[in-house]
């Protein structure tokens, strides 16, 4: 996830100028090169070491979540695109000082790979919280003398 969102990023700052949009206004998805030095819907600008700290707070806990869970691999994979959606914006704040967004919708902030991932990974572990683990359906009959 990294990976990914860090080579969307330097395709984005090495092809486009920053302000720049791709397609033109009248498409629903376009490419908005946009930098944001805060957090989510911009709060907190210009508090870099602050969210870098509190970044690296949020990825502990999510590893010791990880390392205490005994979720199965939907509840794993989500986990590690949130780690990775959070360690690709901290490189940012860490190498550049701001976040590099780049997907825009119309009424909606510029995001990027890493926060995409994030909210997918937070909705998929909301999910399966939410619809809990279902125990297999015993599908052996059940005779009359296993029943005491």
């Amino acid at each position: 996830m990294v990976a990914l969102d860090q080579a969307s990023k330097e395709a984005v700052r090495s092809l486009m100028e920053v302000g720049q949009y791709f397609p033109g206004p009248r498409w629903p998805l376009r490419l908005h090169y946009v930098t944001n030095t805060g957090a989510a819907f911009g709060i907190l600008q210009d508090q870099t070491a602050f969210l870098a700290l509190t970044s690296l707070i949020g990825i502990g806990a999510i590893l010791f979540y990880f390392w205490r869970q005994r979720g199965g691999l939907i509840e794993s994979v989500a986990l590690g695109m949130m780690i990775g959606g959070a360690i690709g914006n901290l490189v940012d704040r860490v190498r550049l000082g701001e976040v590099v967004d780049f997907l825009s919708f119309p009424h909606y902030p510029s995001f990027n790979v890493a926060d995409m991932s994030i909210v997918l990974a937070l909705t998929v572990l909301i999910g399966t919280a939410l619809l809990g683990r279902r125990p297999k359906e015993d599908t052996q009959p059940v005779h009359e003398a296993d029943r005491d």
